[in-house]
């Protein structure tokens, strides 16, 4: 008997990750126009990002079909126990969709052991969920110690994403194009929160591109410490030699026995648009206020 992890797209993990813990990706499902894909699937990173750049309104992106989820619990053996870490529900339906599959799988075999955990993030934040749960499984912790552990966990995560470019936050109707005008005039950049909810909010406007950054990189020692037992996680959004140096800076100021760097996905990669990066680690709880 043995434990399997089951999460989304949306967590952008890394091939190796995946076939190292042996971790199955259900697929968000994304829309162009008319034109419906699934992404990782019949939609890769290097052609979202261009028909992106091609397009004058933001892609779409829908939840997988609670019969997506139920396919795929119904390939696990029988006789293991299954962990779903999703999507924030805050951002997508993926959760719910997630809990009517396992519903549908225990109408067929109600003696399965299954748990869906809305991780209330995206993107590094799930996908740092995903990997301490899968290092827990690999030290021998049981089914209920890996649930409980990941669930206290949640709201521990922290995430940080800093724009690059403000062309899909007013695309996306979260900043008027007058405002948007002005700000990059002004050379205003915007770093952005999940919040509580899962949601994404505006978390701080700062000018000039160093010392965004340099707030970015900041914002990890004021949210976070003992990082020594824990992993950072850096997505980038198409600009994988930024995110490789803005990694080792990260490394080298804070000592995080890991650091993760992978390539968003459409949907997060949607909201950040081109050049932006997502950060995320273990830290204060995001219930706490600020």
């Amino acid at each position: 008997m043995g434990i399997k992890i089951i999460t989304d797209s949306s967590s952008d993990l890394p091939k190796d990750i995946q076939e190292k813990y042996g971790i199955e990706i259900v697929p968000l499902n994304i829309q162009f126009g008319d034109q419906h894909f699934k992404a990782g699937v019949d939609l890769d990173n290097d052609n979202f990002y261009k028909m992106m750049r091609e397009t004058d309104e933001l892609p779409k992106s829908a939840c997988p079909s609670p019969y997506d989820f139920f396919e795929r619990f119904k390939r696990v053996p029988g006789e293991d126990e299954i962990l779903v870490i999703t999507l924030s529900k805050g951002l997508s339906g993926t959760f719910e969709s997630a809990v009517l599959g396992a519903e549908m799988l225990l109408e067929e075999q109600p003696d399965r052991r299954i748990k869906v955990i809305n991780s209330s993030t995206g993107s590094p934040g799930l996908l740092l969920l995903v990997v301490e749960a899968a290092e827990m499984i690999e030290a021998g912790k049981s089914f209920d110690e890996v649930v409980l552990m990941t669930e206290e966990s949640v709201s521990k995560v922290n995430t940080f994403i800093l724009l690059d470019t403000l062309e899909n936050v007013i695309k996306g109707g979260r900043l008027d194009r007058f405002k948007g005008a002005i700000a990059n005039v002004l050379n205003i950049k915007i770093s952005l929160r999940v919040d509580v909810e899962g949601k994404i909010e505006v978390f701080e406007k700062v000018r000039g591109e160093k010392k965004a950054l340099n707030r970015f990189l900041d914002s990890i020692g004021e949210f976070s410490k003992d990082f020594e037992n824990k992993i950072v996680s850096l997505s980038h959004s198409n600009c994988e030699e930024k995110g490789k140096k803005v990694l080792a800076e990260i490394m080298s100021r804070y000592p995080f026995k890991q650091g993760i760097l992978t390539e968003m996905g459409p949907l997060i990669g949607t909201y950040a648009g081109e050049g932006g990066l997502v950060v995320s680690f273990k830290g204060i709880s995001r219930n706490q206020k600020i």
